[in-house]
């Protein structure tokens, strides 16, 4: 296994001794179309109508003002969710799971980011709720119930009177789509939900097969503001076996996605590196609406899918309505001084989170 070493600085071809990669907020926008800020444009404006009633809504005095107000609230939702499903349904690398399944599952998707949103949610549950998530995310993209080919599992139960028994289950056959793809980890927030979704390829896999990693440090400079942020790639703390990438389905899992700067900024360095992988796949549980045109404008063959659609970014960068930092929620926060390494954050899960996945944390280790 080699880790890379040779840098570049995306968008601006100046070689850095430094090794680390960097991508600012304009090289992101100078993939979107006209179109798309236009569109973007338009969503913000429904947002900012609604961070008018927000306001209203938390000074409401009395039922009436506050039963008007959600009203008014519901009614601007409703309109931001129309343009997002029709802006949406032009551009089939965009996959939100509300827009493409059966209506009676909308409500399973609706009160599970409903939980992970709220601020009384603990930290037990929003692990649990996030497992949940990436259930469904898994079923969204490789068709579920809905997939045509079929495999069949034979098991042995532990009924052995008056023979040993076995059950046959039929489950979807996705080997095709997931046999030749790699976990891409974009470190911290992203490394439970890529061991979750690893999960899950074990397990709809006819030969147990498990995801070889591919493990990114990087991070944003929150010192910045949205419109010229800047997204790091640490070289020295990823770990990259780029013949493992070589030709492979890139898969990544990460529960927000912002702006898509980490995705791009690691793919592009990727690319510069020659790796051409055959497709990428972002899976999220929130995504904002720029974050996914930017990805999917950036990325060749590049695809998201994401649970929910959220309308708008601040001017830090965070998700509007959001649920918050998703990787200290999951993982608790860090000492500035003293930040904790990728086993000790395994670690930190408990037993039962890694005996669940002892598959994928071996595979980590290897790594």
């Amino acid at each position: 296994m080699r880790r890379t070493k040779q840098t570049l600085r995306t968008g601006t071809n100046e070689e850095d001794s430094v090794a680390e990669v960097i991508l600012g907020a304009a090289d992101l926008d100078g993939y979107l179309t006209d179109t798309d800020r236009a569109h973007l444009t338009e969503m913000n404006a429904h947002y900012q109508e609604a961070l008018k009633i927000f306001a209203t809504l938390s000074a409401a005095t009395g039922p009436d003002s506050a039963s008007q107000s959600r009203n008014a609230l519901i009614e601007v939702y409703n309109r931001m969710g129309d343009l997002m499903q029709e802006l949406l349904a032009k551009d089939p690398a965009v996959r939100v799971y509300s827009f493409l399944t059966p209506r009676t599952t909308h409500g399973e998707a609706s009160r599970l980011i409903a939980k992970l949103r709220d601020v009384r949610t603990q930290h037990h549950e929003f692990v649990y709720y996030i497992q949940r998530a990436y259930e469904l995310l898994f079923n969204l993209a490789f068709g579920g119930s809905n997939s045509p080919k079929k495999n069949y599992l034979s098991v042995q139960t532990p009924v052995t009177d008056p023979v040993q028994n076995f059950a046959v289950h039929k489950i979807p056959d996705v080997d095709d789509e997931i046999r030749n793809s790699v976990m891409c980890v974009m470190l911290r927030g992203a490394l439970l939900p890529s061991m979750i979704m690893s999960k899950e390829i074990q397990e709809y896999s006819s030969s147990g097969y498990v995801t070889p990693f591919a493990l990114f440090r990087i991070h944003r400079d929150d010192t910045r503001h949205e419109s010229d942020m800047r997204y790091i790639l640490d070289l020295d703390k990823s770990f990259i076996d780029m013949d493992t990438l070589q030709g492979k389905d890139l898969f990544f899992a990460d529960p927000m996605n912002a702006t898509g700067g980490s995705l791009v900024t690691i793919v592009k360095y990727l690319l510069q590196q020659g790796v051409k992988p055959r497709s990428v796949k972002f899976f999220n549980v929130i995504s904002a609406l720029k974050g996914a045109l930017r990805i999917v404008r950036a990325i060749e063959n590049a695809t998201v899918y994401t649970l929910w659609m959220d309308p708008a970014l601040n001017d830090k960068a965070y998700i509007m309505p959001g649920l918050g930092d998703a990787g200290d929620r999951l993982n608790g926060r860090d000492e500035a001084d003293l930040p904790r390494n990728i086993i000790q954050l395994i670690a930190n899960y408990g037993s039962n989170i890694a005996a669940l996945y002892r598959a994928q944390v071996t595979k980590i280790e290897e790594t």
